[in-house]
């Protein structure tokens, strides 16, 4: 090429404008590609055979001339020629910036100063300005002011942002936004699909997954950049226990309130409308930072709605409560209908054991039903556990079980190939459904209301498949769907993930698959059950072994197996909005655990006898770990909300090999053991799972817990730190299920 020549005008701004659009074609229909953002050096056709907006490599740039170096070593007349090739080579080429490609040309011998006027006074004024020099030899001046250099922006979920940014200058190239590093323009996301002429970034609808950093930089000049922090602020979402309660004169009454929200609410009380603050007494007070108000020694002008009420920057939320103080002797319809509601159906454990299932309260750990194995399925002759062949004694074999909407539990029989389904109203098996051969895991996806059953199809784990059982909660015939096979093999499924919901979150649309040995994570659509995206871990030597999700930020995490050495990698981090692997968790090892808030990651490392634990804070950030060292050998945690501070959570582990539970503030970092709990069962007779010895909660309110020892079970008070009760002649309890009240 040859140098010095200006041949021509420039029209600068058509060509922004022309790389901004993504050079969308004209014989395309609009409509079509309206909304289809293709990525720089990309533009937007039609499938003429599917009808459908694909992104295809540009044929084309526009006539421009703006000579830069490609980092391919190649000269390119302007930006558009260095992303279209990049485009049509399937690799990454940069703009650089060191000229060497530049003197590859020769000079035009007739080229004279006058042609500098010529072609570049621009306002015809017939002389050349500093500017007009600059852009004459394509010299980008860029400024960002120092007051601008970090941006905060706060939206509120469902709502939709602009991030605009503040680099400008003469012949300023194309903005490129980053999250977590990961450039954002040629991707095709579905909430940031526009990035306009300016380029600002455009947040269609935004989530709790989209708060973070952000950064933007002219192109091939990423040394001058801004960050902008975006805050995603969520309305309170308040829950109130109990609804309502009667109670005689002279005892105690508690009324709590739970609220999540972010920024964290701050909690109030109302009675019958008032506030409550200024009746604060030793009989009235307000416990845990606001969020219980303790009644001791009840009168009967204590009677009323009390409400809860939680506000933050982005909203409010209230729910009542109702106390009736009555004498036992004048029993009123509330006081009917709230002691039949305590003696009711909900608040209960199901335990399933070798002789059977036992519905346990809790409370005074009494026996509130026991199905036999002999027992019937509700209207059919098929047992709840038949007599296998060879065994002296009709026994129950369970594996795993899910709650749905507590009105049924599916329990998985693995010796049967088989799901029972239990009603909760009734206390009866209603249901088998037949499955693929050894169903070890269950799932419910709330948001889409389906059961996911992973089987193993032979006790060697030979050919493993999933399947779903949908309209889950519906009182139908139910049976299974296999999941869309990959690469038409259903024998590579190890295990599955689907993030729970919670009082923020209700409504998961992804989940994942891990296939056996392979270092890579397949995504899918929860509502249709197919693949749509392979997440490569490759590059970390990362074969997946269990993940955890949190809302707060919208990352993964992902713990690893060992690698042929038998060294641990450290858990990766995978961003839900890029689906891109950015990093490692620092040193963090071991199992991922996530609180219900997404407010702590809990991460155990049985090999190093470590628990770490990590925050998150309002603006989706992971805070340093603290360490805690245990040599119990965690089986398996429970998370439970804390009975002295609102907004935090205490989290319970039970141990694989020993008699002790753990206890940890979250907090604080306080640690407490539980202690005598009888042995559990060994790791080799429990072979559905690594959990040995399990641990349940009990709901957002509930103050106990269960865990099982090989013949026994233990029912611990949360609220106190201390065992309940144990329950005895229960063997192999180990799949054990909360249900409250529907």
């Amino acid at each position: 090429w040859e140098i010095c020549c200006r041949l021509g005008f420039i029209q600068f701004f058509s060509f922004v404008f022309f790389l901004s659009s993504g050079y969308v074609s004209h014989d395309v229909p609009l409509r079509s590609c309206e909304n289809k953002y293709c990525g720089l050096g990309r533009h937007c056709i039609v499938n003429r055979g599917t009808g459908q907006a694909e992104c295809v490599c540009m044929e084309h740039c526009k006539p421009h001339y703006k000579p830069v170096c490609g980092s391919d070593g190649e000269f390119y007349e302007n930006h558009c020629e260095v992303h279209r090739t990049a485009c049509l080579k399937k690799q990454k080429i940069t703009i650089v910036h060191n000229e060497d490609c530049f003197f590859k040309g020769k000079y035009l011998s007739d080229c004279s100063l006058f042609d500098l006027l010529k072609y570049d006074d621009y306002n015809s004024d017939k002389h050349l300005c500093l500017e007009e020099f600059y852009r004459a030899f394509q010299v980008i001046q860029l400024s960002l002011p120092e007051d601008q250099k970090i941006s905060i922006t706060t939206a509120t979920v469902g709502q939709s942002a602009v991030l605009s940014c503040a680099i400008q200058g003469t012949l300023r190239p194309p903005i490129i936004w980053k999250r977590n590093n990961v450039a954002l323009n040629t991707l095709d996301l579905e909430d940031i699909n526009d990035f306009g002429d300016d380029g600002s970034l455009y947040i269609t609808k935004i989530t709790t997954s989209h708060m973070g950093n952000y950064s933007c930089y002219a192109d091939g000049y990423d040394k001058l950049y801004q960050i902008h922090i975006l805050q995603v602020n969520v309305p309170p979402v308040i829950r109130v226990f109990p609804e309502s309660q009667a109670r005689e004169p002279g005892v105690t009454a508690s009324l709590r309130c739970h609220a999540e929200g972010i920024p964290n609410p701050v909690l109030g009380w109302l009675k019958n409308g008032i506030d409550i603050t200024p009746k604060l007494s030793k009989q009235l007070t307000l416990q845990a930072n606001g969020s219980e108000v303790h009644i001791s020694n009840v009168r009967y002008e204590d009677t009323g709605a009390y409400t809860c009420i939680a506000k933050n920057e982005a909203g409010v939320d209230e729910d009542i409560s109702s106390l009736f103080v009555e004498d036992s002797a004048r029993k009123t319809l509330a006081n009917i209908l709230w002691r039949e509601e305590g003696l009711g159906i909900g608040n209960m454990f199901y335990v399933f054991y070798e002789d059977g299932i036992k519905v346990i309260q809790p409370v005074e750990c009494e026996f509130q039903r026991h199905i036999k194995p002999t027992e019937k399925l509700l209207g059919f002759q098929d047992e709840v556990c038949p007599k296998a062949e060879g065994d002296e004694i009709q026994r129950c074999v369970w594996a795993s079980a899910a709650n749905v909407k507590d009105k049924f539990i599916y329990v998985t029989q693995p010796t049967l190939d088989r799901v029972l389904i239990v009603d909760v109203q009734s206390q009866k098996v209603v249901q088998a459904v037949n499955t693929d051969p050894v169903p070890v895991k269950l799932h419910y996806d709330k948001s889409h209301d389906q059961v996911w059953v992973l089987s193993w199809g032979s006790f060697d784990k030979h050919s493993p498949t999933l399947q779903v059982i949908t309209q889950a909660s519906g009182s139908i015939s139910h049976h299974t769907i296999h999941t869309q096979p990959v690469g038409k093999q259903f024998d590579r499924v190890d295990d599955f993930f689907i993030p729970s919901t919670n009082l923020l979150i209700t409504h998961i649309r992804f989940g994942f698959i891990l296939h056996k040995d392979e270092p890579l994570l397949q995504k899918i659509d929860l509502e249709t059950m197919s693949y749509i995206k392979t997440i490569g871990l490759r590059d970390y030597n990362c074969v997946p072994k269990s993940l955890a999700y949190t809302h707060r930020g919208g990352y993964y995490f992902i713990n690893c197996k060992p690698d042929t050495t038998g060294a641990v990698p450290p858990q990766l981090i995978v961003d839900s909005v890029t689906d891109s692997v950015i990093g490692y968790n620092g040193d963090v090892t071991g199992t991922p655990y996530i609180s219900p808030d997404g407010h702590y990651l809990v991460s155990i490392d049985d090999v190093k006898g470590l628990m770490k634990i990590q925050t998150f804070t309002d603006r989706g950030e992971i805070q340093d770990a603290f360490d805690i060292h245990t040599n119990l050998h965690i089986s398996d945690v429970a998370f439970q909300a804390s009975f002295t501070e609102a907004h935090q959570y205490n989290v319970f582990g039970s141990s694989t090999t020993q008699t002790d539970v753990l206890f940890v503030e979250l907090s604080s970092g306080k640690v407490k053991m539980v202690k005598s709990l009888k042995e559990p069962l060994k790791p080799d007779e429990w072979p559905w799972n690594s959990k040995n010895r399990l641990i349940e909660g009990s709901g957002l309110f509930g103050q106990y817990l269960m865990t099982p020892s090989k013949e026994s079970l233990f029912i611990l008070d949360g609220r106190l730190n201390k065992l309940n009760c144990e329950i005895t002649e229960v063997e192999r309890g180990n799949t054990v299920i909360w249900v409250g009240e529907a």
